[in-house]
């Protein structure tokens, strides 16, 4: 039996270790060169919505980009995590106007708002969770778009076997540098395919996305419309009180940052070329910012005042119902969290 991954993140409820979670961290140079790492990089897990860019690079190779006039704004939506805010709800749903579709051809079913304070709007005015309030509309919005572009079938373009979803699953294998007979295939939480890549791979994944070299132009153009587009706009990636909207309003377009469901969390840095997946073994969301807060403090990618702005995500107080600090969510001092 394998050896266990090292404990990441503490939580203590006042100044008692309460429990702990242990994860890998896995940090790749140009080269694919591993320049730091914790744990078993070869730790196979699904990428799930960190694999959102890379599953709309069909698109943006197809020419529908250019000859459809895709903003932007609707890459960002493509890519993202969000919140289901009005704005996000607005993009989206653009998008499927171009199409010729409403949000009854989502298959990523009804989700409630994140944000409480939407969720009680949305009741106060008689709403109730709709497809399009689902965090993944965004990324179903993109592939209908594309299926409409192609000319492919609309109704089973969540199939694995559906056309968009073998080109899909190709562009992940080429980017991950993971062979496509190794990438088993499950559902994702919005029901769309996703794929089972090493933790070593979803960091040269990013590393690939950010320095495209080996690619060719069409693709390399693609990749510079998704960096560009999510720097952009980190609004619409994920959305108020997230990090990688909190981190990439912050860093600018020096980097990228998605999270992915159990615990994932990817990083590529575009002035160094390198790439970071951080995966917290329980699927705890939460922990895998706090050790991405830190590696990029310690590694000194953000400077100290942008380290300032983005406090809470390295050391995260808990609080309870009725709103009083029980404790802390913090980085254990056994990981040095620095390249």
């Amino acid at each position: 039996m394998p050896s266990p991954n090292p404990i990441l993140v503490n939580s203590f409820r006042g100044s008692v270790l309460e429990s702990y979670h242990r994860g890998v961290v896995c940090v790749v140079d140009s080269d694919n060169n591993i320049i730091y790492s914790e744990g078993d990089v070869t730790q196979v897990c699904f990428p799930r919505s960190a694999m959102k860019m890379f599953q709309q690079i069909p698109l943006l190779t197809s020419g529908a980009f250019e000859e459809l006039g895709i903003t932007e704004e609707e890459v960002a939506i493509f890519c993202g995590s969000h919140n289901g805010e009005t704005i996000h709800r607005a993009v989206a749903e653009k998008v499927l106007h171009r199409a010729g579709l409403t949000q009854d051809a989502l298959c990523c079913g009804p989700q409630a708002p994140t944000l409480k304070e939407d969720v009680a709007e949305m009741y106060r005015a008689g709403g109730v969770p709709q497809r399009i309030h689902n965090n993944c509309s965004g990324k179903h919005a993109g592939f209908l778009l594309y299926c409409h572009y192609k000319g492919y079938s609309i109704d089973d373009y969540f199939s694995p076997e559906h056309p968009m979803q073998k080109e899909i699953k190709t562009v992940c294998s080429q980017f991950y540098e993971y062979p496509e007979s190794s990438m088993e295939t499950a559902i994702d939480g919005c029901t769309t395919p996703i794929y089972s890549i090493p933790v070593f791979n979803q960091a040269v994944g990013y590393k690939n996305l950010v320095h495209p070299v080996n690619f060719d132009e069409s693709t390399q153009k693609a990749c510079d419309i998704i960096v560009r587009s999510v720097a952009k706009y980190p609004y619409l990636l994920a959305g108020k009180k997230r990090y990688c909207t909190d981190l990439m309003q912050v860093a600018g377009d020096r980097l990228i940052g998605k999270t992915g469901a159990d615990g994932v969390y990817c990083i590529g840095l575009r002035n160094k070329a390198i790439g970071i997946c951080i995966k917290i073994d329980d699927g705890r969301m939460g922990p895998q910012y706090i050790v991405a807060e830190k590696l990029l403090e310690n590694s000194g990618i953000i400077n100290q005042d942008e380290v300032g702005t983005l406090a809470q995500y390295s050391c995260e107080t808990q609080r309870n119902w009725g709103g009083v600090a029980i404790g802390t969510l913090e980085v254990d001092k056994g990981v040095a969290l620095k390249f």
